[in-house]
This record gives C-alpha cells, structure tokens and sequence, in this order.
C-alpha cells in the first residue's frame, strides 16, 4: 500500500483517523504499532517477520545497554549495529557483491534472489541511530515496547522517509500534544498533487522516451531533464506526505527538502537534498571516522567511504557506486579550489544544475552500458539526429506540464500560497485550493496515472 492510492486515500487513512483520535491517550502507541505493522505488511505478510524481528532486536539491545557498563554498552551497540548491517546486506546487496564476483572470476555461483523489503535503508539507519545514540548518553534506552516499535514501523514515514532518528521524536512518543489536522493534512495534500500532478507525468514522459525508436539529440536532454524534474517532486512529494501525517498524529519531523535546485555550489545542493540522509552519514559515519580534523590524506578518504556509501545506500549496482563517487570528486574539487565562489551567480547555478542533471543520468541508467549510451547521445555522439518531429511533439505536449515543474522546484508557489493565505478570504481560497488538488489527484488515480515511489526500492 501506498500514499497516491485509492485504498489508502479514502480506506484506510481514514478508518487509521477514526481509530486513533477515538482511542485513549495511553492506547495512540497501541493503535499506531498495530496500523503502522498493517501498512508495512499489506504487501508482502511474509516481510512482517523482518521487521518485528528488527524491534525486538534493537528493544533487547537498547536494554542491555542501559544495564551494562562501559565495555558491555559498546559490545551491544556493535552487536546491534553488525546484526542490521548484516540483514541489510543479505536482502539488499548479497546478489551485487555475487554478480559481481562472478564476473570477476568467471564462476557461476547461484544467486540468492531474495525480495527486497521495501524501506529497509530506511529504518535500518533509524535503528542504529538509536543504539548508537543510547551509547553516547544521548538518550536513554526506551523501556516500552509498544512505544519503541511505534518508532521503528511508524508508518508515515517507514516506506521513504525522511529518516526520523529517535532523538528528534523520543518526548513525542511518551507525551504529544493533539496533532494539527488541518496544517498536517494541508501539507499531506500539497505532498500528493507533486507526486500525482507532476512526478508521475514526469515519469511517464521518461517512461515514453525510452519506448521511443525515434530518440534525438534533444530528446535526450528532454528527458534527462524530465527525470531531473520526476525523482524531485517524487521524493519531495513523500516526504510532504509524511511530514503532513505526522503533523496529523502529533510528530514534528524535520524537513527533508530545501529547493536543491536553487544551489550555487554541489555542497550547497547536498545540503538542501535529502538532509536526512546527509546529516545522517555526517552523524554516524564522517565524523567520528575524524571528519575534517585529520591529514589531508585521511580526509579525503572519509569522503570517498561517504559517498562510496551514499551511492551504495541508493541502489546495489555499479551505476550507483559511479554516481556517489561522481559527487565525492566534485566535493573534494570545491573545497580545494575556491574558483567556483568567484564565478557570477548565474554562472554557478548553471554548473550546479547541469551536473545534477547529468548525475541524474547515471542515476537513472539501468546498467553502465545504458549510461554511457544516455552520455554520448547527450552530447551528439550516437549518431542521431538534433530534432524529430516526434521531439517537437513531446515538447509541445509537455510545455506547460515542464513550466509549471520548474516553477514548483522555487519557494514562488510557497509565497504565492503565504500572500493568499494572509487576506481575509484566505483561509477559504485555501481549502478551496488543497479541494482541488484532492479532486484533481483522485481523478488521475482513478484513471489509472499512476506509478511507485521511487525510493522505495531503497
């Protein structure tokens, strides 16, 4: 199940609404765990035994942290940290590591073909964030069961984030105050126009570039900045979701977003692209391998093990290794040179945005091969033609539709919406407007616009 579906939308949202605000204060963890685990297993049932696993697992060892010592507190966070590494990799990276193998040695072994759970990055990384933290002092290990796997499988956010770590919600799960309905549903329906109205028209313009036997030169950069465009208000768009229904049920959950695409420089971009993740790996991962306070040598392979996961964390291919390899090159070059800063301002967007565009390209590629193919096309080297007419027409058709994406991707919609909302009527055109955007999303589910979030294969 899925935010951008009917069942969700008019079934089990509400029904979801209904139970928990009728429910008592001590009995909203309980109803939570219980649809939170529902959601998670409409699917595949079977994947529901990974993650009460994964509770039990991180509840067991927070306990044994909290009555151990010093060296038995660092046993278990390693223990913990180990045994979800361990089920991350089997599920999510076991047949990259043996396809790869075998064509390095040229031997067949079988691979383990197991299916993916979906959002296992996800909550992966939250638990270790919480055994870890509980390791510092951050906080202190959480002693309710109900309300801990509350925390693990709450479903808002469990599919595709943003990665809430327990330290920003531990007081909410023990004692929130009644959620902000309106504000949160406003934000959940903002979420679900970007994913319905914009990234899956995106994504079916990429998907009718591929089908294509008539692709040109311009096509090409048609659909990479398609792409560009689709896996924004994608990701953006989930994660509006899931901040707006975590309003509704009285969670603050940081903000994932922060108009990448009006970065003057790549470090600029990453911390306004999915900063869940990259406060997470600036967290857990870089410094305490010593960040930036050690040998220019060191340094320099902090970054590298960065992004060389960043990439991984994204997708078990080789593409993806390319792709956080591409951006620790790039990072490294910004900060040791400092000729970018004294380029004009228009001059530096349009380096940023025409590498993340091309970043966006490998991303994408189903396969190495396929991305040099997009690359040297892109730049007028596969033999085809500048224009078709099957070109102009998809620009034509997608004019507006590209217009508006552009537009969406800057804080002029968000003004737009502030200056209505502060006149008298405002509050009305408001609800007039999020109507709307319901009315208008139902009828493309209906007719059958639809595709998966991006991220959850991650």
């Amino acid at each position: 199940m899925i935010f951008s579906s009917i069942p969700f939308l008019y079934y089990y949202l509400p029904a979801v609404l209904g139970v928990y605000f009728l429910a008592p204060k001590r009995g909203k963890n309980v109803v939570l765990l219980i649809s939170s685990l529902i959601f998670y297993g409409w699917g595949e049932p079977k994947l529901l035994l990974l993650m009460v696993f994964t509770i039990l697992l991180f509840y067991v060892c927070g306990l044994a942290m909290g009555r151990a010592g010093d060296r038995g507190r660092r046993g278990w966070m390693i223990f913990a940290v180990a045994a979800s590494l361990f089920l991350l990799g089997l599920f999510k990276y076991a047949d990259f590591f043996i396809g790869s193998f075998n064509s390095l040695t040229g031997l067949s072994l079988p691979l383990l073909r197991l299916a993916l759970p979906v959002g296992i990055s996800f909550y992966t990384f939250q638990c270790i964030s919480y055994v870890v933290d509980v390791y510092r002092g951050r906080v202190p290990p959480q002693k309710n069961l109900v309300s801990f796997g509350a925390y693990v499988s709450l479903f808002p956010q469990l599919i595709a984030g943003p990665i809430v770590r327990y330290a920003d919600v531990a007081r909410e799960l023990e004692n929130r105050e009644s959620g902000n309905v309106a504000a949160g549903l406003g934000r959940f329906l903002v979420g679900l126009g970007k994913k319905v109205l914009l990234a899956d028209q995106f994504a079916l313009l990429c998907s009718l570039f591929r089908q294509s036997g008539e692709k040109s030169v311009l096509f090409y950069w048609l659909y990479a900045i398609s792409f560009t465009l689709n896996i924004y208000f994608d990701f953006s768009g989930y994660s509006d979701m899931a901040i707006g229904l975590g309003r509704v049920f009285g969670f603050h959950f940081l903000e994932n977003f922060d108009y990448p695409y009006l970065s003057g420089s790549i470090t600029e971009f990453w911390r306004r692209w999915h900063m869940s993740l990259g406060s997470w790996f600036r967290d857990y991962v870089y410094i305490p391998l010593g960040g930036s306070r050690c040998s220019r040598g060191k340094w320099i392979r902090n970054i590298l093990i960065v992004w060389v996961l960043t990439g991984l964390w994204h997708g078990a291919a080789w593409n993806f290794v390319l792709w956080g390899l591409f951006f620790a090159g790039l990072l490294l070059l910004e900060k040791q040179t400092p000729i970018l800063e004294k380029l004009p301002g228009a001059l530096r967007h349009g380096y940023v945005m025409l590498t993340v565009v091309l970043s966006f390209v490998l991303f994408n590629a189903g396969s190495l091969g396929e991305a040099w193919q997009d690359f040297t096309c892109l730049f007028g080297f596969g033999n085809l033609p500048f224009y078709t007419a099957e070109t102009g027409y998809y620009l034509a058709s997608y004019a507006v539709l590209l217009l508006l994406g552009i537009m969406g991707a800057t804080p002029l919609p968000k003004r737009a919406a502030m200056k209505i909302r502060s006149g008298r009527t405002g509050p009305l055109w408001e609800l007039a407007a999020l109507a709307f955007l319901l009315l208008v999303s139902t009828a493309y589910l209906v007719d059958g616009s639809f595709s998966p979030f991006l991220y959850f294969r991650f």
